[in-house]
């Protein structure tokens, strides 16, 4: 005798039920994971600032945060790991290389756009960002242009002029679930003599 459509149907509503939960799952645990991870930075953050050398945030961990990053306007606020590996990433954004330019040292940060850097979708020109070292020292930076490049017909080099400024590097586009594709949306700072948050006491540490 051969089974009913209804009879059918269940077991593929059902499986199609269970994927959705699966797919579901996943993209809660890895924003929960982020949340978790940047807690767990924070104080081994406030840690290496009061012991004045680096603190891994577990002990299994291959890598350490190295700065604190803010965008006040967003509300971004995150400590950078060492290095940008697979692991590292998947905890926060990571210092991916520092490397001298013609107006001095440049900083290139890169993230998630599904998770840290997401918030660099609505970052503008402009905008003022904070960026703070192990020793306490604060660079102010003012946000001056975002693109969006190819990697495969430009690199991100630092301009032949100017100050030493920050590249803030994620995926691009934002809501494409494939990963690893060839554009990156660079957000550039330039140095700003601006005042720090913190120095007027508007700002939690």
């Amino acid at each position: 005798m051969m089974p009913s459509v209804n009879a059918l149907r269940r077991p593929a509503l059902v499986l199609v039920l269970l994927l959705a939960g699966w797919q579901l799952w996943g993209a809660v645990w890895i924003h929960t994971k982020a949340a978790l991870a940047q807690y767990l930075l924070v104080r081994a953050w406030d840690s290496a600032q009061r012991e004045g050398e680096a603190q891994k945030p577990w002990p299994w961990a291959d890598t350490w945060p190295v700065a604190r990053l803010q965008l006040p306007t967003l509300d971004a606020d995150y400590r950078v790991l060492a290095g940008t590996s697979g692991q590292a990433l998947a905890f926060g954004p990571g210092l991916h290389e520092v490397f001298d330019g013609a107006g001095g040292r440049w900083a290139v940060i890169a993230g998630h756009r599904d998770t840290h850097f997401g918030f660099l979708q609505s970052v503008q020109p402009g905008m003022a960002l904070w960026l703070e070292d192990m020793a306490g020292s604060v660079r102010a930076f003012q946000v001056a242009s975002v693109r969006v490049v190819d990697s495969r017909v430009e690199t991100l080099q630092p301009p032949s002029a100017g100050p030493a400024g920050l590249l803030l590097v994620t995926c691009y586009p934002f809501n494409d679930w494939r990963p690893n594709g060839p554009l990156r949306y660079v957000v550039e700072a330039m140095p700003s003599p601006a005042v720090h948050p913190l120095a007027r006491g508007s700002m939690d540490g």
